[in-house]
């Protein structure tokens, strides 16, 4: 067997070890969550369409073939329209990847009129598992991609929307160490927002499993087993020291974070919002708070309609339409 051979394997068993403790953790924790929600907001936007089955059917097909292409995304002749003149770039989150993570998203903005992208990042190419590497390096991936993207759609800037991991340190990262943004001449900053879903800023805990691994000091252990990814997103972690240094924003970037309180990962949910620094600004959206019966948690929120109707207000402000609040599946969303 080859180095190379070999090396994969044991990064692939990695990513399936942490697929494992995020899956063990997800369904332990939603257990008893109920699976509707109703709404008495009056129906006003267009909501994208959601079948029982399409959940279910993403996340086998992001296993079976996961360097697959959401429906919608990377079409590499697209063209920015007056209305819609920025590329959406979509982020998944730790150990998803972009097919699972964004199909029912990627759909949803591409008929709006969007140019949407969605990178694999942070993984061994072909492995399911993908965003679980570390985070710095993660970013430099995320930087190459906007570059092409900015290349191929022959604009300046983008929008990115991101899951997890991907709303959170991994753009932070890029936007304030790789490039993303121009401190000096935020006009010259190659992207204009960022729409966060459950973003695990400022490290999240994992509903105390993080808190417990950080005092016995297993975080190595644990980033040995599934990836830097684990370590870099613990609360108090080296990366999310850097990160949060001089501040959660930078200029001339508009931010939008929509948590949910049943998050069981990204914990405490408080911990997934910014605060805005010179020259930026922050939305700050609690789910509950729009649609106070939705009970989607940090995975199914990707696969929530109400989120995927705030997303496209944040993208859009001047044509932001009230949400009307309905169905929610709280199952595994990426």
């Amino acid at each position: 067997m080859s180095d190379r051979m070999a090396s994969r394997r044991r990064s692939n068993r990695r990513h399936s070890r942490w697929a494992a403790v995020c899956a063990s953790v997800a369904l332990s924790l939603t257990a008893g969550v109920p699976g509707v929600a109703t709404a008495s907001d009056r129906p006003v936007s267009p909501r994208p369409p959601l079948r029982v089955l399409d959940v279910p059917a993403a996340m086998a097909g992001g296993l079976l073939h996961p360097d697959a292409s959401p429906a919608g995304a990377n079409d590499w002749s697209c063209r920015p329209t007056r209305k819609h003149p920025r590329p959406v770039v979509l982020l998944h989150g730790s150990a998803a990847n972009r097919f699972n993570n964004w199909s029912m998203l990627s759909p949803w903005l591409k008929r709006q009129g969007y140019c949407v992208f969605a990178p694999n990042y942070g993984g061994v190419p072909g492995s399911p598992f993908q965003a679980t590497g570390p985070i710095a390096q993660s970013a430099k991936q995320v930087a190459r991609y906007v570059d092409r993207v900015l290349k191929a759609t022959r604009t300046r800037q983008v929008d990115l929307v991101g899951h997890s991991q991907g709303g959170g340190p991994t753009p932070r990262w890029y936007l304030r160490f790789e490039g993303g943004t121009n401190p000096a001449h935020p006009k010259r900053n190659k992207v204009r927002g960022l729409v966060a879903l459950a973003p695990s800023n400022h490290g999240g805990d994992i509903s105390g499993i993080g808190r417990l691994t950080t005092k016995l000091g297993l975080n190595p252990t644990m980033s040995a087993l599934v990836g830097q990814a684990w370590s870099d997103q613990m609360a108090g972690s080296e990366m999310n020291q850097k990160l949060d240094r001089d501040g959660d924003t930078q200029p001339g970037v508009r931010y939008t974070v929509i948590a949910t309180r049943y998050d069981e990962f990204a914990t405490p949910y408080p911990k997934n919002f910014l605060t805005a620094g010179p020259g930026a600004t922050v939305r700050n959206i609690l789910i509950q708070n729009v649609c106070r019966q939705d009970v989607s948690d940090h995975l199914s929120l990707a696969y929530d309609t109400n989120a995927a109707q705030l997303v496209s207000n944040a993208l859009d402000p001047a044509h932001a339409t009230p949400v009307r609040c309905g169905l929610t599946l709280p199952l595994l969303g990426g």
